[in-house]
């Protein structure tokens, strides 16, 4: 195509005002397939002319209105091309371009699946089933684009991490929305995140609802892997709001081994006590062996905090842990 040709297809575009009023009446109408594919091929030319503002109103307008219409795949789709067109532009991290993702995320369905069954679910569980199909599709698609929210902003050079509010919001929809959640996943995002108030309510939440064992082990793992990132500061903040949040409700922190190495632990690391850290290692160890990645997490908090480096950095089990 000559330059004059490319220079009047980009005048020929239409305002997206009218494109986004067609394609929303055609999702109001049911044809969401239709509409999806012309969302696609609509905002793909204007982003082949560079405009990018364009393409990013009517991407970030069919994702919403497909999940204003329960259409979860749809809308994630877009909503994942939406984050797509902001790489391919170039696009600068803005309080303005995070706020239009926020909007997204917001309508992202919520529909919490049932843990007990009730009249309405049939005897073999078919409805049940559907309901943990639908909310996996759910929790894949949010996740989806929150991660490629969070590798975008990280590339634009918001945090080494990306977005610590796009931590949180991904934390907060894989622990409230999966039907199997991933304590592992759910905490790595809270600890690049910067909320630890917020990540002791879900953490106190869980308590609530977890098997006999795990609220020691989710409590640890939070603690110790913002130690691992050398963040003494949270890692206590964390301990402290979820004691004050448990003692309102007439509760505590389980009194076990573990959460007493926990205890020891965080105010070691406020000293230049290597010595002390490793007998506290070696004290603790059947209860830190409980889980795999504990043993991983503090080789790297001894690397931080003492400077005794690890022999393989970063690989393994806690390198997988803060994959985005």
């Amino acid at each position: 195509m000559s330059r004059s040709m490319s220079m009047r297809s980009r005048r020929d575009l239409p305002p997206p005002e009218k494109t986004i009023e067609k394609l929303e009446n055609m999702v109001a109408g049911g044809n969401y397939y239709e509409a999806q594919q012309m969302y696609k091929s609509t905002s793909a030319r204007y982003i082949a002319a560079q405009k990018y503002l364009e393409a990013l109103d009517i991407l970030q307008s069919g994702a919403l209105v497909q999940l204003k219409h329960g259409q979860v795949t749809c809308g994630g789709e877009l909503a994942v091309m939406f984050v797509d067109t902001l790489v391919k532009g170039a696009l600068p991290y803005y309080e303005e371009t995070f706020d239009r993702i926020r909007k997204i995320y917001d309508a992202f369905p919520r529909i919490s699946v049932p843990h007990f069954l009730g009249d309405d679910y049939d005897d073999d569980g078919q409805k049940l089933s559907e309901a943990i199909s639908a909310a996996k599709v759910r929790a894949e698609s949010c996740s989806s684009f929150l991660r490629a929210a969070i590798r975008w902003s990280a590339e634009v050079g918001t945090s080494r991490n990306g977005s610590p509010e796009l931590h949180v919001m991904l934390a907060e929809y894989i622990y409230s929305e999966s039907p199997e959640t991933d304590m592992t996943k759910v905490s790595s995002h809270f600890v690049r995140g910067d909320d630890p108030k917020k990540f002791a309510s879900m953490l106190a939440n869980f308590m609530g609802k977890c098997y006999p064992g795990e609220d020691d082990t989710a409590i640890a793992r939070g603690v110790l892997m913002y130690l691992s990132q050398g963040n003494l500061k949270d890692a206590n903040l964390l301990m402290d709001e979820l004691k004050d949040l448990l003692k309102s409700a007439d509760l505590e922190i389980p009194k076990t081994d573990l959460i007493q190495f926990i205890k020891y632990l965080l105010p070691t690391l406020e000293r230049d006590a290597y010595p002390l850290f490793r007998t506290l290692r070696q004290k603790y160890k059947s209860s830190t062996d409980r889980d795999p990645v504990f043993e991983e997490l503090l080789d790297e908090i001894a690397a931080k905090f003492y400077g005794i480096r690890r022999q393989n950095p970063l690989e393994g089990l806690f390198g997988d842990m803060f994959r985005i």
